[in-house]
């Protein structure tokens, strides 16, 4: 009987705890930015967990570890899912956009769907339509 006692006050302790914890991240809001992995070059590489940030007009992605990587005149190239090797390594749910910028540079930009409009907002799509002669 006093298995339950001493059960029921250990549940009733960790409810407290996991509530504690709740409201005090709910009480910071929201954490900017756009959350995600990304390799660079585009292709090549690892993936890193990170986020992306749009604020200033530039866009530029800040890794966990490391140096941020400033994306100047990014444009979104490609919008694919993972393949079955990239999703062992990222969310198999999540869509990989591709990113070139000025400088020659690449990279791939890992996000979750309903996190997609939001990047595109932040790196516009490249310009896909040729003129007609």
């Amino acid at each position: 009987m006093i298995e339950y006692v001493f059960l029921a006050a250990g549940a009733a302790g960790a409810a407290w705890l996991l509530r504690r914890k709740h409201l005090a991240r709910t009480a910071v809001g929201p954490v900017p930015g756009i959350p995600g992995m990304a390799r660079r070059p585009a292709g090549e590489g690892r993936w890193r967990a990170g986020r992306v940030y749009a604020d200033g007009g530039a866009a530029r992605w800040v890794p966990e570890r490391g140096e941020p990587v400033p994306l100047p005149g990014g444009r979104a190239t490609g919008v694919r899912v993972p393949s079955v090797k990239e999703g062992i390594v990222i969310n198999p749910g999540s869509r990989i956009v591709t990113c070139t910028y000025e400088g020659g540079g690449s990279i791939e930009i890992a996000v979750m769907p309903l996190d997609v409009r939001e990047l595109l907002e932040a790196v516009p799509q490249a310009d896909t339509d040729t003129p007609s002669p």
